[in-house]
């Protein structure tokens, strides 16, 4: 459910136990991220009603649009509204929507539709199985309005009486109302990332003693969800901070409020907690309230093993309580004797003896990527042009790119399908045409495609147009209800046709929305192992796919890995950032990802894998 339905639902019920509550538009601001939700619940909500398909897509685009942005929005559009026209997939008459939005947090064609349906109706749609036309089929048979209701009927069994249900789809029902509520409070890295930095832009604007101040927690992990945000700050006088921070336009309410720690709610439901610590325990503070709490557990036992004593506070002496330092990480690392571990490793998954040992790994960097190797233009559902993208590339420094657009089981926007043999071969003959003029610029564009992989294993694709492609992707986009041997199967046979390069987001998974379908993710990277098939670590925020746990599978298998952002917009060109995140957490180093070598490199090895498999079978 969106922030400003979540909002009319609990803000009554919450009331009595909060300081300070607020509501939306009270402060005449909004983050990008809560725009682009009421714009996203005008789509669902006009789906679920019937209304035009167009007009449902246009939304959803341009939330697309607004969540990806890096400007705020809400400044623009209070400041600069014509501005919003000169962005993609924003018309006249959603531009005055978000105008609207951004002026009093909310808009009245928003208002009118949670009139006629309520706004638990929308969370109906966040379960795995439950599309607007089922939700709408519920509500208007069975009274169905939020998801206790649906889980009630489901288990009464009165579900599989409504047309088109039937008893798969209810077990699928409530194994989706189970994921949910396990996900339930978390936010995607992506949206916590984007209000971390606002918070403190926000802090720094009007507190001038502010002296060191940095968001820790899971956020500095990099963790793909996040559950609250936790913000460092150094400064001579507390209150100043307590008594800004506040005030912060998106605060719904105030949890609680000290003399050095505030904790706040935010209108998307996310809680931030900001605490002012001296400067001399600064390194200490970061460290313990970065955690992982089992890394911090370990580390305080080495602690231990030498007389020492570590918390939030510094390092101390056992024995005369004297506080030795505390002042930075890498002081509270060398009491115990180690070298500073990289946050995104402090999971107690091996870090602290890798340190002691001297085996920490050199983590992989956004600088070592020379290359983008999966995105889409408008050949089939991405929304710019070839050179639209390639020039987008060449701005954030790539060195090649590979347009991987949809074959044609992907079904497109604006009707008809992705690329069949024909129209691959017209695309590839255009990629390479482009290559040529943007070759002087320092830029090698790639011709590939997205090929699905169909429910028996095959390709969408016959071989020979394929072996035409300098890249193959293969990945699945439907059918994710197969039990977990049949989609093992399905992979696997993909990974042995010979046609493919790379298995795109391999687990299908959906932060936040899908669970990963059921699939033997062992056998699936000694597949990829045994026949020189790479494995896509996918970094849009909604699929960090691989996951870091998998990703690190392939590693010690010896799978090759390539980071790329699956964009379907130049802007998403600025998401390869995340993929770095989970590459890191699964302790890659450069030499483990190909998309780090120059082209001629990269193609090397990533057809001279599968061809010396081949050649051994």
């Amino acid at each position: 459910m969106g922030s400003f339905a979540r909002w009319l639902l609990n803000s009554k019920a919450a009331a009595p136990t909060l300081m300070v509550t607020r509501g939306p538009g009270d402060n005449g601001e909004m983050e990008n991220a809560g725009i682009a939700r009421i714009l996203g619940e005008i789509a669902d909500l006009m789906e679920i009603k019937g209304d035009n398909p167009f007009k449902v897509r246009a939304l959803r685009n341009a939330a697309q649009t607004v969540e990806s942005v890096a400007q705020d929005l809400c400044a623009i559009a209070v400041r600069e509204p014509s501005r919003l026209r000169e962005m993609p997939g924003i018309g006249e008459r959603i531009a005055a929507k978000i105008v609207e939005i951004a002026r009093t947090g909310d808009c009245e064609e928003h208002r009118v539709l949670l009139e006629e349906y309520p706004p638990s109706l929308l969370e109906l749609l966040e379960i795995d199985g439950v599309g607007p036309k089922k939700a709408k089929l519920f509500f208007d048979l069975l009274g169905i309005r939020s998801i206790e209701d649906l889980e009630r009927e489901a288990r009464s069994g009165r579900l599989a009486d409504v047309p088109k249900v039937r008893e798969k789809s209810v077990e699928k029902i409530l194994k989706g109302i189970e994921d949910h509520r396990s996900r339930a409070g978390r936010f995607l890295l992506q949206e916590a990332e984007h209000v971390a930095a606002r918070v403190v832009a926000w802090l720094r604007a009007g507190v001038p003693g502010i002296d060191r101040i940095e968001p820790a927690g899971s956020l500095r992990r990099r963790k793909e969800t996040i559950g609250d945000l936790d913000i460092l700050v150094t400064c001579a006088t507390p209150e100043p901070v307590m008594a800004r921070f506040v005030d912060y336009p998106d605060v719904l309410s105030v949890v609680g409020r000290g003399e050095t720690k505030t904790s706040v709610r935010l209108r998307s439901g996310l809680q931030v907690d900001v605490r002012v610590v001296p400067a001399d325990t600064f390194g200490a503070a970061l460290h313990y309230f970065t955690g992982s709490k089992t890394h911090n557990i370990a580390i305080r036992g080495r602690a231990l093993d030498r007389g020492l004593t570590i918390s939030e506070y510094g390092v101390f002496d056992v024995k005369t309580e004297k506080r030795l330092c505390g002042a930075t990480e890498e002081e509270v690392f060398a009491a115990v004797g180690l070298p500073f571990v990289p946050p995104e490793l402090r999971e107690n998954r091996g870090e602290v003896e890798a340190g002691a040992g001297g085996r920490l790994p050199r983590l992989v960097e956004l600088a070592d990527l020379q290359g983008d190797v999966h995105m889409h233009t408008e050949a089939s559902d991405g929304h710019e042009t070839i050179e639209a993208m390639a020039e987008a590339a060449l701005a954030r420094g790539r060195r090649y790119i590979a347009i991987t657009d949809h074959s044609k089981a992907r079904p497109r926007p604006k009707g008809g399908h992705g690329l069949d043999e024909e129209r691959l071969r017209a695309h590839a003959r255009a990629i390479r045409e482009a290559d040529r003029a943007y070759r002087k610029k320092g830029l090698r564009l790639l011709a590939g495609i997205e090929v699905d992989i169909l429910v028996d294993g095959t390709l969408d694709l016959a071989a020979d147009a394929l072996e035409e492609l300098d890249i193959v992707i293969a990945s699945a986009h439907y059918k994710f209800d197969l039990d977990r041997d049949e989609q093992t199967a399905r992979f696997v046979r993909a990974i042995e046709s010979g046609a493919v390069d790379v298995i795109g987001h391999p687990t299908g998974r959906l932060l936040l929305q899908r669970s990963s379908y059921p699939l033997d993710v062992e056998r699936v990277v000694e597949a990829a192992r045994k026949h020189g098939v790479a494995l896509e670590i996918n970094a849009y925020p909604n699929r960090l796919d691989l996951s870091d746990a998998n990703a690190r599978l392939a590693k010690e298998a010896g799978v090759p890995i390539v980071i790329s952002t699956d964009s379907h917009h130049p802007s998403h060109l600025d998401l390869l950032r995340f993929g770095v995140d989970v590459a890191r957490r699964a302790w890659l180093e450069k030499d483990d990802v190909l998309n780090t070598r120059p082209v001629d490199e990269f193609l090397e090895a990533l057809h001279g894998k599968r061809r010396r498999a081949a050649s051994r079978a």
